[in-house]
């Protein structure tokens, strides 16, 4: 039995200095996920990470670590206050629209409108597209090995909480995605094996 409040302090010192004063661990055993992480807004000053306490307590230690420091980088990833197109583009609709309601301009305000919503939703998809996910269980790998664990040791657990995930949340097979992780991370483990490897016989 995982004590709720001595994990809470071990993740908090898990995380990276720099995630500590934005990202806060609630515990919620209602929620479905083993752990979740809502989509961050600049605006807030800190970023919530729920844990289903009764879930996360039936993965191993070095599941939760390197689960816990995939979703830490994942929010760290979408990083929403560094402009690009598709933010400009969603902060000139939302102007746009201001403008068109002042004139009272009821197409325009459906165009300004239209821009937004396409703004924001390539911007969505942008941050839980599976780039982003490859990008942050590769930051998680990491950060765990600054805190102690080797690259193989800390992929091959975080392939096992990938994998262990689906059944803990009563999903009879894995997402596409994950079994895209799942894929780069023994791929990567395959290459960290194969340089370890000898290449040449010792000089007699």
């Amino acid at each position: 039995m995982v004590n709720p409040n001595v994990e809470i302090a071990r993740l908090k010192e898990l995380m990276p200095a720099s995630a500590r004063m934005k990202i806060k661990i609630i515990l919620n055993d209602r929620q479905i996920p083993v752990i979740k992480a809502k989509f961050p807004r600049p605006w807030q000053p800190s970023h919530p990470v729920t844990l289903n306490m009764d879930l996360w307590q039936h993965l191993s230690v070095a599941e939760r670590d390197l689960l816990f420091l995939r979703t830490i980088s994942w929010v760290m990833l979408a990083n929403l206050l560094k402009p690009n197109g598709y933010q400009l583009l969603a902060g000139a609709g939302v102007a746009g629209g201001v403008l068109e309601l002042m004139k009272g301009d009821a197409v325009g305000l459906l165009a300004a409108g239209g821009v937004t919503a396409l703004a924001g939703w390539q911007l969505w998809r942008g941050v839980n597209g599976p780039q982003t996910e490859i990008v942050a269980d590769d930051r998680a790998v990491q950060v765990a090995q600054r805190r102690g664990y080797s690259q193989a040791d800390a992929a091959n657990a975080l392939i096992r909480a990938i994998e262990a995930v689906p059944a803990l949340e009563g999903r009879r097979v894995p997402t596409q995605t994950e079994l895209m992780r799942c894929q780069n991370l023994r791929t990567q483990t395959r290459l960290t094996e194969f340089s370890s490897v000898p290449t040449g016989s010792p000089p007699r």
